[in-house]
Order: C-alpha cells, then sequence, then structure tokens
C-alpha cells in the first residue's frame, strides 16, 4: 500500500499584505513564515488551508474569510476563478497596477539585487476588456467538472474548447464567452466547435494522444484584420478541407 499524504493543518486569520506572481496572495503566520495563497485579495484577512509546507514558506488556499478586502470587485467573467486566462477580475484596476508595478520592483531590487538608474511607473491599459489581439484555445474531448458537478455525478465527456485548467494539462474549461479578445472572436470560436462537432470530427484526447481537432489561434488586428488558425493532429485533408470551406462559408 502506499503512504498516505498528512493533511497539513489550517492556519487562521492571515492577513494578506501582499501579491506574488502568479496573482497568488502574500501573509505571514505567527511565527513570521511567508504563505502564498490562492482564492485572495490583498486586504483580506482569511484562514488558510495549507497544500505545502517548507522551512521558511508555505503555499495554500483560502478556506474561510474572516474580512473582504476594499479593492475587491464582482468578477465579470462566468470563467473566472477555474480557467487560466485571467487572475486578478476580483480586483479593482487601480489596485491591480500597483500590485503588478510592485511585483517587478521586488524582483528587480530585493530578488534581483539590481539597482537600475531610473525604474519608470507602470502604464496602465485603456481598455480592460477585450484587449488581446491574439488567442489560442485548445480542443478536448472530455471537459473540466466543478466540485460540485463531480459530486453530482456530473459525466465529463463532452467536446468543448477552451483554456486549460491553470496546473492541469489534460483539464480543458469549455469557454462560453471570453473577455479578453473582441468580436468576432468568441463567434467564430464557437462556430468552428459547432461546425466540428456537426462533422463528427474527434476532439483530442490529451492522454492518449489521439483524435483529429488539436487547437485554434485567432488573431485581430486593430485595421480590423481577422486570422484563424487550426491545427490538426489526423492529416486527413478530405475531413480538413470541408471544415475550413465551411467555417469560409
Amino acid at each position: 500500500m502506499g503512504r498516505r499524504r498528512r493533511k497539513l493543518e489550517v492556519v487562521e486569520k492571515i492577513e494578506i499584505t501582499g501579491v506574488a506572481d502568479k496573482g497568488r496572495g502574500v501573509g505571514r503566520d505567527a511565527e513570521g513564515r511567508v504563505l502564498f495563497v490562492e482564492k485572495v485579495a490583498p486586504g483580506d484577512v482569511v484562514d488558510v488551508q495549507l497544500t505545502r509546507r517548507k522551512p521558511d514558506y508555505a503555499q495554500g488556499y483560502a478556506v474561510k474569510y474572516h474580512s473582504l478586502s476594499s479593492h475587491r470587485v464582482e468578477p465579470f467573467c462566468e470563467h473566472f476563478g477555474v480557467c487560466g486566462g485571467c487572475r486578478w477580475q476580483h480586483v479593482n484596476y487601480e489596485a491591480q497596477t500597483f500590485y503588478k508595478e510592485k511585483v517587478v520592483r521586488d524582483a528587480i531590487y530585493r530578488i534581483g539585487k539590481v539597482n537600475p538608474d531610473e525604474f519608470l511607473p507602470i502604464v496602465p491599459c485603456d481598455k480592460s476588456t477585450y484587449y488581446r489581439n491574439k488567442l489560442e484555445y485548445a480542443f478536448s474531448h472530455k471537459r473540466w467538472l466543478t466540485k460540485e458537478e463531480m459530486e453530482a455525478g456530473v459525466s465529463n465527456v463532452e467536446d468543448v474548447l477552451g483554456f486549460h485548467r491553470p496546473g492541469a494539462f489534460d483539464k480543458i474549461v469549455d469557454i462560453k464567452h471570453c473577455w479578453l479578445q473582441e468580436d468576432p472572436s468568441n463567434d467564430l470560436r464557437l462556430a468552428v466547435k459547432a461546425l466540428a462537432i456537426e462533422q463528427g470530427l474527434t476532439f483530442f484526447d490529451l492522454r492518449q494522444n489521439e483524435g483529429m481537432m488539436r487547437h485554434i489561434m485567432i488573431r485581430l488586428t486593430t485595421l480590423g484584420e481577422l486570422m484563424l488558425i487550426v491545427s490538426f493532429f489526423e492529416d486527413d485533408q478530405e475531413k480538413i478541407s470541408k471544415l475550413l470551406d465551411a467555417v469560409v462559408e
């Protein structure tokens, strides 16, 4: 029998005072140990379920919120928190720019021990939605399920097109609407998916490395030009031509 992994403790009432890479919050426990915490915002006070513990730091996620940060806002995307696209939607944009600049400053001055002659402030973006000119999506024959769906016995066998779940190469979150790229990006992605299903094309199996449909990439320019690249895993020219002809039509 394999050795059981010991469940780590819950650390109570941790104040999140900053952010680290990948959008994780940073706090310290009573012993001064640094905690990297998922699902938080600077200013939150939370109980943290530890998932990894080292002598000088630990990692975990929030399981109880004692108070919420004044920087918090309501995320506008239905996929926030589960897809690998956006990590900061629950924080207002002014706070986002402040803490992102601080991450860079810490990397240069504190971690890198570099002292540049000049450090220019961050330049905020004019748009906080629909600002990307390129997005890539992956096909999968299985949909990532939430904890509630798994407990309810929902089947994950479903053809999907979307983003990878963070930290899981074989988990694809089916994207209904993405706020990162202007239309016709969403309409085009959904049309390609619908046509592939209609034509009976197999979606990729990320564990078995088989299936027809692999990726799509959509690029938009400020001039209104559009480029779509479809990646196929199988070299079936008849099926490829049929799908692409239908997309063009």
